[in-house]
């Protein structure tokens, strides 16, 4: 494996950045070596505190700076942002496993939405005139009022473009932001930062803190004027039930269990290549990964086939370059959480058609991407997400079949459809029961397009992140309205019951001409 340039000091003056005074640190393992990479301050409730202190301050500055001012220090963040990706591409596969073009993903996703907030806030967010009850009598202006202080809580499996997905809309809007780092990602997401700090972010207005959820997490959410949070569906089910006791709004993108439908007129090899790149991204410790395929009968046999030569043939290892395919799982309860579903799917009579194992001679948390079939309910990867590269294969016989497979789940967060007929795939996405559908792609498609929202539907989550969504969560609609003194409004029974013909004549009216 090429050397990193990371060294024990560049990673404590990274961490030193970070909101944390309790002294205490947590040991964060390298996952390509599963040795210590760094030992990780940790803050405490108190410096979450401290954070919303210095924030709400640095929030007014920031907010009165104004659109054009944000819209500038974005753009430059942009530029550096990109100008540094080789220290950020070193951290995100040196603290994650990934590989390279995975991380370099990350790097364009971030790069991408900080352009598009920067230049799109302003009219997103721009004063309008809106239809009154009575026109020319009354005029109404709705207008937007950041929240003020966002807490933002951020997982390990892309910590840089998840971050920036929702902190960059935040400060866009005119926000401050107190954000919780997984121990994992932390480092990553601090480079990620610096751009921002350089290009005239205030350090204060986003802070970065990190430590153990049941105290740190608990602290960011109930200090938060509105929260994002990123993560399992059990956990995502606490966060919002505590910003709801608090009257605050959240955005929670959760769990997953996302299918993919080939259907019997798509090409086989263009169907199995996206299935594969779908499973496999991030050894599939993504939200939005592929882990059921549904293969119309027709093409089965040969789709299949085709699916196993590719997952046999991708390279799997440790390298700071664009020399492997998949790279490693990110820490040991990752590998364990795969080797049960794997083991207990074999256990109960599931076939493994490619892969299926540990690989120990790789690395410690590396595992064999793993193709399974004859896949049943009974299975916990059947419907429980594994959030690694496992993949099960159903044999359906219809279109309606598939349909009904993939919406058979608690969770709807995205999925995908194979198709030779693009007209066919609208028409089968149009019936599935997720928040993104990528026709002939397997979740970039839908990922990428940063004007459109991405959210997740049942179990997968509430609020949109991305596209003008993803910038209204952070503001407060406000509506000014006023009397232009052409018509006085009633004020007692009887200036109403004199205005009743005229307002009975106004409505029809209204309604004839067709006006809102």
């Amino acid at each position: 494996m090429p050397a990193s340039a990371l060294t024990a000091e560049s990673t404590a003056e990274l961490a030193a950045d970070l909101t944390a005074t309790s002294g205490t640190t947590a040991t964060v393992i390298a996952p390509f070596t599963g040795q210590p990479l760094h030992e990780l301050p940790l803050s405490s409730a108190q410096d979450v505190a401290d954070a919303y202190a210095a924030a709400r301050i640095a929030q007014k500055a920031w907010r009165d700076a104004g659109p054009a001012h944000r819209r500038a220090v974005l753009l430059r963040a942009h530029d550096l942002l990109l100008e540094q990706r080789d220290g950020i591409l070193d951290l995100l596969q040196t603290e994650s496993g990934k590989t390279r073009g995975q991380a370099f993903e990350e790097v364009f996703q971030g790069a991408t939405v900080t352009r598009y907030y920067a230049v799109s806030a302003a009219r997103v967010l721009r004063t309008r005139a809106r239809r009154a009850g009575i026109p020319t009598v009354v005029q109404a202006r709705v207008s937007y009022k950041p929240k003020g202080a966002v807490g933002i809580i951020t997982p390990w499996n892309y910590p840089v473009s998840l971050s920036l997905m929702d902190v960059v809309p935040a400060l866009a809007a005119g926000n401050a932001v107190v954000q919780k780092a997984d121990n994992q990602g932390a480092l990553s997401i601090l480079a990620s930062r610096r751009p921002f700090i350089e290009a005239g972010v205030p350090a204060a207005l986003w802070a970065v803190v990190a430590g153990p959820g049941d105290e740190i997490g608990n602290a960011v959410v109930d200090g938060a004027d509105y929260v994002c949070f990123t993560g399992s569906t059990a956990t995502g089910t606490r966060v919002g039930e505590r910003a709801a006791s608090r009257l605050v709004g959240a955005s929670l993108e959760l769990g997953g269990k996302n299918p993919l439908i080939v259907l019997d007129d798509a090409n086989v090899e263009t169907a199995a290549a996206g299935a594969v790149a779908a499973v496999v991204s991030s050894m599939g410790q993504l939200c939005v990964s592929i882990e059921r395929v549904y293969v119309q009968r027709a093409i089965a046999d040969r789709f299949t086939s085709a699916l196993v030569e590719r997952v046999k043939g991708l390279v799997q290892g440790a390298a700071l370059d664009y020399s492997t395919d998949i790279g490693s799982l990110t820490s040991q309860a990752q590998l364990d959480r795969v080797t049960v579903q794997v083991d207990d799917a074999v256990a109960k009579g599931a076939t493994v058609l490619a892969g299926g194992k540990a690989r120990p001679d790789l690395g410690p948390y590396f595992f064999e991407p793993t193709v399974l079939a004859g896949v049943t309910p009974d299975m916990t990867c059947f419907a429980d997400e594994t959030f690694g590269p496992l993949v099960a294969i159903h044999v359906v016989d219809t279109e309606d079949d598939a349909v009904a497979a993939a919406n058979d789940s608690e969770y709807g967060l995205n999925a995908s459809v194979f198709t030779g007929s693009l007209s066919r795939g609208r028409r089968v996405a149009d019936r599935i029961s997720a928040g993104s559908v990528n026709i002939n792609e397997g979740y970039r498609a839908s990922f990428s397009s940063v004007d459109a929202p991405m959210g997740g539907m049942k179990k997968s989550g509430l609020g949109r992140r991305n596209g003008p969504e993803g910038l209204l969560r952070f503001v407060d609609a406000r509506t000014v309205a006023n009397a232009t003194g052409l018509l006085t409004l009633p004020r007692s029974g009887r200036e109403t019951e004199k205005l009743v013909p005229v307002m009975l004549l106004l409505l029809r009216a209204l309604k004839a001409i067709r006006r809102r």
